[in-house]
């Protein structure tokens, strides 16, 4: 039965979108054999499905239709979209991408002027009915550097294939000029460029806000064939790359409700145990980073392997309780 209504919507929305002239209510119900009021029932999902049909006066009634056919008809934007969109923009800008921000509002206007008059003035009013109910808690934390002409030459030697070099104000020798192969960004609390240096050099991470003098070079720089970026982002916890190691933790009781909606790694298995605690376990260096965020967890987590992390652990804990006049 739901798939026959499904069926008679879809034909109504046949009719509308062939019809030059539109039809009428008592149209629409000849045409499908049933009563005005269903009709008029129908026309209202068909409209709500497909925001771009338009009322067209004809006294003493009124004519509908769906205006470029059904190509049209299935390509436009809703009001949720638009505004998913819009949020997604906001909180970019809010958090310091002011050029990833500014990608999205160009694409919002892009959609919006490619609506026809008509759709465009049926979706605004609840594209910011819901951008004004909906929007995104901004955490504290640094703001990413975020240069436009920066992230416009990398994403050109990307493209291009071709090498970069630039002078960094970071690592052990600050102020050299480097020439890398280009293999991807990192975007997060700050954001890096991937690369390798030398023919034989691993990945590694640069700060987006220590490059300085940037030039894409006329030198072919393609990125090894067994290279991903995600697997790459995967092997640290955060930015921080360093030895990988087993992480188990185990997370009291308490915060076992927590613990199961969490999300520690890409890796991560999480197992409740009998005594009502979680178990979590992954892969990953950078446990610099994990201690960091472990304090979040207070006393409701406890590190069961490995040894560096408990040990990482104990030093960030004894340095905060120095600077506290704990001991």
């Amino acid at each position: 039965m739901r798939h026959e209504k499904a069926t008679r919507l879809l034909d109504l929305a046949r009719m509308l979108a062939g019809s030059a002239e539109g039809l009428t209510l008592d149209e629409m119900a000849q045409a499908l054999d049933v009563g005005r009021r269903t009709a008029e029932r129908m026309r209202d999902a068909v409209w709500a499905a497909f925001p771009q049909m338009e009322a067209i006066d004809d006294p003493p009634t009124k004519r509908f239709r769906i205006p470029s056919g059904l190509d049209g008809l299935f390509q436009t934007p809703t009001a949720e979209e638009l505004a998913a969109l819009r949020t997604a923009a906001d909180s970019y800008k809010a958090s310091g991408a002011e050029s990833r921000a500014a990608s999205l509002y160009a694409l919002e206007a892009k959609l919006l002027s490619a609506l026809r008059g008509s759709a465009r003035r049926r979706v605004a009013p609840d594209v910011e009915a819901l951008v004004q109910a909906e929007t995104i808690a901004v955490h504290a934390g640094p703001r990413p550097f975020e240069d436009q002409a920066l992230l416009a030459a990398i994403r050109t030697a990307i493209k291009g294939l071709s090498a970069l070099s630039f002078r960094y104000e970071g690592g052990s020798t600050p102020g050299r000029t480097r020439e890398v192969t280009p293999l991807g960004v990192l975007f997060g609390r700050s954001n890096y460029l991937v690369a390798s240096e030398g023919k034989s050099g691993k990945p590694r991470s640069w700060r987006l806000d220590r490059m300085s003098d940037l030039k894409v070079l006329d030198k072919p720089a393609p990125p090894p064939e067994d290279f991903s970026l995600q697997a790459f982002a995967d092997e640290s916890f955060g930015i921080y790359h360093d030895e990988i190691q087993d992480v188990v933790l185990r997370i009291k009781k308490e915060r076992a409700e927590d613990a199961l909606r969490w999300r520690f790694h890409a890796t991560q298995k999480v197992t409740p145990e009998p005594d009502g605690s979680v178990l979590v376990t992954f892969r990953a260096g950078g446990m610099r980073e994990l201690s960091w965020h472990l304090f979040t967890w207070a006393d409701a987590v406890e590190i069961i392997a490995p040894q560096a992390l408990k040990d990482m652990m104990v030093q960030e804990l004894r340095e905060a309780g120095r600077a506290h006049g704990a001991w």
